[in-house]
This record gives structure tokens, sequence and C-alpha cells, in this order.
């Protein structure tokens, strides 16, 4: 999304006859940032930082204007007090700085309980511009703070410059990408099932790989997207490793070093199952067949938006249900691939709303200087 965001920034800028520079403010993950010191300064947002007068709050200053993308969808209550605080605080101090805050397209919510919704609206009604990528986001959005600037959009992943690889395709061999989440898996694995799976999402993966290396026909990459140094459960590496050991006929994809990286070689298969969701978008816009598996509303919001109806849903699948729909799906990816084609013509027009609300802001910002 970063990457993508900048990307767009500088067409748009460009446009305005503006030169920009970039401070990239996130949460430290524990690994390398894939962006050159060239690219952008690159400030990592720790509770200290965010406390401490000489850290966020001398930082954001620099600024003239703040694009807030609240990591695609954390500013929800689905991933506990203290990521939202984080992303929360983060938007106070820029609007008490006096920064102009515009939240960059996101999802936003679900908020259904306090302090989290209190807290949402008393950030959401004092931004320049709140930019959703979904429909349930705007309808969110307008019943936590009616008096916001909203703005319906898309996702900002589906600019992320990359690679063409499609000429790969088609080969005497399906490329078949499957990309595990870590994170799901682990939640099937250990039984918590936090976000409400009604298939067994670990067991329907081992299956559904079974049945793929079992063809000759097909070739099986396991795609890594979301990646950890550290010990996380949150990491698709390890869980990759493990089931290329199961199942040693897949091609374990070695890790990418960045986001263009990946949306490049997803661009060469001819199949994507993933429940990562900038992974579907890298296929969905570079024209491969996809199928993303839900674990949140996010991912209906935004496909529906786009009329793209093959998404596995969070409920309503059992383990073999959810395994025959992966498999039709597969057999009818020529109807996904037209459907791709149909939802990138809306993907256009969405994210034209996104670029002009940026040459307001933008303008505005430099009103302001002089």
């Amino acid at each position: 999304m970063t990457v993508a965001n900048m990307t767009i920034v500088r067409e748009v800028a460009k446009n305005l006859n503006l030169e920009v520079d970039f401070v990239i403010f996130s949460m430290r993950d524990g690994d390398t940032p894939y962006l050159s010191d060239n690219e952008a300064e690159v400030f990592a947002i720790t509770t200290w930082s965010l406390l401490n007068p000489a850290g966020y709050w001398s930082a954001v200053s620099r600024t003239k204007v703040v694009l807030d993308i609240g990591a695609g969808d954390s500013f929800a209550d689905i991933y506990g007090l203290k990521r939202f605080l984080f992303l929360w605080l983060a938007k106070v101090i820029a609007l008490v700085r006096g920064r102009m805050l515009l939240l960059s397209p996101q999802t936003i919510g679900p908020f259904t309980r306090e302090p989290y919704k209190v807290l949402a609206t008393s950030v959401l009604d004092r931004t320049y511009a709140v930019v959703v990528r979904d429909r349930q986001s705007l309808a969110a959005l307008q019943e936590l703070a009616p008096k916001a600037r909203a703005l319906l959009s898309v996702d900002v992943a589906f600019a992320l410059p990359y690679i063409d690889r499609s000429a790969e395709r088609g080969g005497p061999r399906l490329r078949v990408g499957v990309n595990v989440s870590g994170l799901l898996f682990h939640e099937a694995e250990v039984g918590t099932n936090r976000f409400g799976l009604s298939a067994n999402y670990a067991l329907v993966m081992r299956r559904f790989l079974a049945e793929l290396t079992a063809r000759p026909d097909v070739e099986v990459h396991l795609i890594v997207h979301v990646i950890s140094k550290v010990v996380d459960p949150d990491d698709d590496g390890r869980p990759a490793d493990r089931l290329h050991q199961e199942f040693p006929k897949t091609v374990r994809v070695p890790d990418f070093t960045g986001p263009c990286e990946a949306k490049s070689y997803i661009s060469s298969l001819d199949f994507l199952v993933a429940a990562r969701m900038h992974a579907c978008i890298a296929a969905f816009s570079s024209g491969v067949p996809v199928v993303p598996i839900a674990y949140s509303r996010k991912f209906s919001g935004l496909f529906g938006l786009l009329d793209y109806s093959w998404v596995m849903p969070v409920q309503g699948f059992d383990d073999d249900q959810a395994l025959a729909f992966l498999n039709d799906c597969f057999e009818r990816r020529e109807n996904l691939h037209t459907d791709t084609a149909l939802g990138m013509a809306k993907v256009s027009d969405l994210l034209a709303v996104y670029r002009d609300e940026l040459a307001k802001v933008m303008s505005a910002s430099m009103s302001e200087a002089v």
C-alpha cells in the first residue's frame, strides 16, 4: 500500500507541478524497510516515539500533509485496543500539530463497542477527508461521523507498479499459486478461530494442496506475502515451509524483497488462492484469476464494490463445501479472468476519486503555506 500510495501521490504532484518528499510513519515490525533512503525517510512509530515530544510529535511537524492509510484495515476494533490506540494517537497528534490529515483509501470499522466508537468519531470528524475502499466502510463512517467529508474510492494497491510476467502463463503445467495466511493457519491449528471462519482453514488448505499436487498438469507455487523475521503467528513463511515439507512437489517461492517483486511474480500465475488482501489485489490487477479467502468484511466490501463474486465467505461453508468451492473456481478460471477485467474498469474510475482529493489537499496545503 505504501509504495502504491506514493506512486499515486507522485503522479498527482507532477500534474500540479509540485515536488514531494516522503516521510513514512510506520509501526516497527522487526524487518528492514524495503524503501531505499533516497525514496523516503522511514520513522518507526513506537510507544516511546508517540509519547516523547522529541519523537513523532517533532517529526510530524516537518510535514504539510499527512496521508494516513491505517494499515489498510486497522482503524477498527478487531485487532485489539493496543493496535487501535497506536493508530488513533498518531492521528490525534497530527491534528493537534495542525497538519492536514487525509485518511487514504481504507476500511473503516467495524466498531462494535466502546471506547473504540467514541475515540474513532473524535478524529474522523476533524480530518480533511476520509476516503474509504468499500460501501460498508462508507456506511460505517456516515453512522460514526456524519460530519466527516466521506468519499468512496478503492484500495490504492491496485496502482502498484510491477513487471508484467503474464507471458509465463499457459504452459504445459498450470502455475497455481496458493498463499496460506500464517494468521489464519495459526488460528485454525490452536483452535481459537477469532475471525469466526465456518470452515477449518488449515484443514481445507491441506486438502486443496493434496489434490493439486496429485495432478500432473499443475505446478503449485506457495506464495508468501506477509513476512516477519521475529517469531510471529502472522508470518506466512513458517506455514509455507511446513507445507512444502508435507507436499514436496510444491514450489516454495523465495520470500519477496518488496511488494513490486511480489506482484510481478503473481502476474506469472494462471490461478491464485489467497487469504491476504493485497496478494489478491496483485492478482486481480494483473489479470490473474483469484479466489480471495475472506476473514473479515473488508473482502466482501472491496470485491463486492467491483462486482466480483468469486470470494470464499467467512461464514456459510463447512470444510467439504469450502474445498468444493475452490475446485469449482479453478475449473471456471476463465470466468474469473473475465470478471477481473470488468472489475478493473471500475477500479480506474474509483481511483480517480482519490486522485482528485489528493490534488485538492495538496493545493490547499500550498495555499496555506503562502
